[in-house]
């Protein structure tokens, strides 16, 4: 077991807009009362009343099989893609909807955000949002994913609550992986922070922003993938779980998602990504990745060179990369109310 990682992520030049009035979240509630004693780490209790919540115990914290067409094109291609519809038609997903900023085709070895933490107005009980940052590696059907960030799922934690996560799978989420430690998998080594814990104070329309920085990256002297969060050190996912991950990942996406057996059909799902509100909406307003980084085997940590933006169902959930001034800090913006008089 690896205690720590041989190296750090890197620094970074953060940029905090609209004159300080964004806040980092560093530390859990539960955490003000002690932390765990050397040598063990905190878990949230599973009780049996969760896993009744899932169709069978065997699903219980686990997504349902996708497809990202793009990955193919990554392996054989470096450069920029314009993700549209047209490309990714047969990638389209049958119960998630994704709104993300898509950075493909490097060998990437890091990635990195600040994402400003929200409650959704809406997330039905059957149903799962997101915000989170994803690196992807290999083939499209059985592709390999790890990924991080916060969201609200009531069908894991019976509550609508504001959550930490994790998640990994290495065969397009068929067979492998789960969320936080409800599979073997993630090896967590922090004391300070509960995965699946709620976080706050959650930012509202009224300026003050909270976020947490989520950094992941590889290891090169073990080849595990590390994950750090509000300056702390969360743990890491083995490499010896994946094939293609083993060495770099060929895509990252930055963004959320909405996960409901009512994406794509009439009536629309009404769970809402974000904020609930449209990117277009942008600072106080929309969720938002900002201080995008990402690192290769350059060993510089830097904004992408390439980027994509893309969303399943734009009429439910948008996007927008902005830029307040020219040499300002990028933010890209995501989000939405879901179903609306646009999405029925």
């Amino acid at each position: 077991m690896q205690m720590k990682p041989s190296i750090e992520f890197g620094t970074k030049k953060t940029t905090i807009p609209n004159n300080g009035s964004s806040e980092q979240i560093t530390s859990q509630i539960w955490s003000k009362s002690g932390n765990c004693p050397k040598g063990t780490i905190p878990v949230r209790r599973v009780s049996r009343e969760d896993i009744s919540r899932a169709s069978s115990p065997s699903h219980f914290g686990r997504k349902t099989p996708h497809r990202y067409s793009f990955l193919d094109k990554a392996l054989q291609h470096k450069g920029n893609f314009n993700i549209t519809a047209e490309k990714i038609t047969h990638a389209r997903p049958k119960l998630r909807s994704e709104a993300v900023l898509i950075a493909l085709g490097f060998n990437f070895i890091g990635a990195q955000s600040d994402i400003n933490v929200w409650n959704p107005p809406r997330v039905q009980a059957s149903d799962y949002s997101s915000a989170q940052i994803w690196l992807l590696g290999g083939l499209s059907d059985t592709f390999e994913s790890i990924e991080a960030g916060w969201a609200v799922n009531p069908r894991v934690f019976g509550d609508s609550r504001t959550r930490l996560f994790t998640y990994w799978t290495k065969d397009g989420y068929t067979k492998t992986g789960c969320v936080n430690l409800l599979c073997a998998g993630f090896v967590q080594t922090t004391t300070k922070f509960a995965l699946g814990a709620a976080i706050e104070p959650v930012s509202t329309t009224s300026q003050k922003q909270h976020y947490i920085t989520v950094s992941m990256f590889l290891d090169p002297n073990s080849g595990n993938w590390w994950l750090t969060c509000a300056k702390n050190v969360i743990g890491y996912w083995p490499g010896t779980l994946f094939t293609y991950l083993k060495h770099s990942a060929t895509a990252v996406q930055w963004g959320g998602e909405v996960h409901s057996p009512n994406v794509g059909k009439k009536p629309h799902t009404r769970t809402s990504m974000g904020s609930g509100q449209w990117a277009s909406y942008l600072w106080a307003q929309a969720c938002y990745h900002t201080n995008i980084r990402i690192k290769d085997y350059s060993k510089q940590i830097k904004y992408p060179t390439y980027l994509s933006e893309y969303a399943d169902e734009y009429d439910c959930y948008s996007t927008k990369l902005h830029r307040k001034t020219y040499m300002s800090e990028p933010h890209f913006y995501f989000g939405g109310p879901g179903q609306n008089s646009r999405c029925p």
